[in-house]
């Protein structure tokens, strides 16, 4: 029997988040990620079509450290659960299935339109909200054309208000980003296994509707590692399409991080492997 004041509507929303966990699951499965990663998204699908009162409720009273709380709910689900009774959507399925589309995702903080939007993603070649907030903290983003300190820091601001539910409920601290050398042995494993990896199907620069974007998911250490090449505009322009790497990282009791690999063309790393925003560690990392 359904708990007192639980709705119908209330129970279609616990329902959706669900499903969409389950599809979470579902694509990581056909991709070839680790069991416990899947089974993961697939207990808490279970777990969510099966609580006794709206998911919506307890985030409402208790933010997304409520949702941690809950069985077999962790950081990054509990992150997109917040996602999903925020937007209606999550950004996970549009990058498993190949929709995803940044640009759009940019455009609904205030002050960024389509045009900042493109030269946001061209430059910094980041594909999240969370991304695009840690390179306002860091300076990066003041150095895209058109924005400098000022704007930079209205935008930060605007991204923090936004993102604030989502927070994660535990300070951050250094171990919250892999090391600059498993981050680049990721990027070496999915560049060396792309021919033999699965593809997904972008959907957009795609006019053949192709599977061409291989997708790798991992695990080293205590984190789990998703790996595709950027399939944004300023890749396809400059011919980096099997050059640029996205990597996407998260491990328990920590929220997904992002980083993009590249070939560096110039100065003393030229013709290496290099972490975008990370030039100095990768300078320490080879020796230079």
């Amino acid at each position: 029997m359904a708990a007192q004041g639980f709705s119908s509507s209330q129970r279609s929303e616990n329902q959706f988040i669900a499903e969409k966990l389950r599809e979470v699951g579902d694509l990581l499965k056909q991709q070839g990620a680790t069991q416990f990663r899947i089974n993961a998204y697939h207990e808490a699908a279970s777990f969510v079509a099966t609580l006794p009162q709206p998911i919506r409720d307890i985030y409402t009273e208790h933010g997304e450290k409520g949702l941690e709380d809950l069985p077999t709910i962790g950081v990054s689900i509990a992150a997109a659960i917040a996602e999903l009774l925020d937007d209606g959507s999550l950004s996970v399925i549009d990058r498993l299935r190949g929709s995803a589309d940044p640009e759009e995702l940019f455009q609904t903080v205030p002050m960024i339109g389509p045009t900042l939007a493109r030269e946001i993603h061209e430059t910094l070649h980041v594909e999240t909200l969370e991304a695009l907030e840690a390179a306002a903290v860091d300076g990066r983003l003041a150095t895209v054309k058109g924005i400098g300190q000022r704007r930079s820091a209205s935008i930060g601001y605007a991204l923090n208000e936004m993102l604030a539910r989502r927070r994660p409920s535990r300070p951050k601290h250094a171990m919250d980003t892999p090391a600059i050398s498993e981050i680049l042995a990721v990027d070496q494993i999915y560049r060396d296994t792309a021919n033999s990896l699965p593809s997904i199907k972008p959907r957009r620069f795609n006019e053949t509707g192709e599977r061409r974007i291989p997708i790798l998911h991992m695990e080293r250490g205590h984190w789990q590692f998703t790996a595709l090449y950027s399939n944004s505009a300023a890749a396809h322009k400059y011919g980096r399409t099997q050059d640029w790497v996205l990597i996407y990282f998260e491990r328990d009791g920590h929220p997904e991080g992002q980083a993009t690999v590249v070939t560096k063309h110039n100065g003393a790393l030229e013709g290496r492997r290099i972490v975008r925003g990370h030039e100095s560690a990768c300078a320490k990392f080879y020796g230079l």
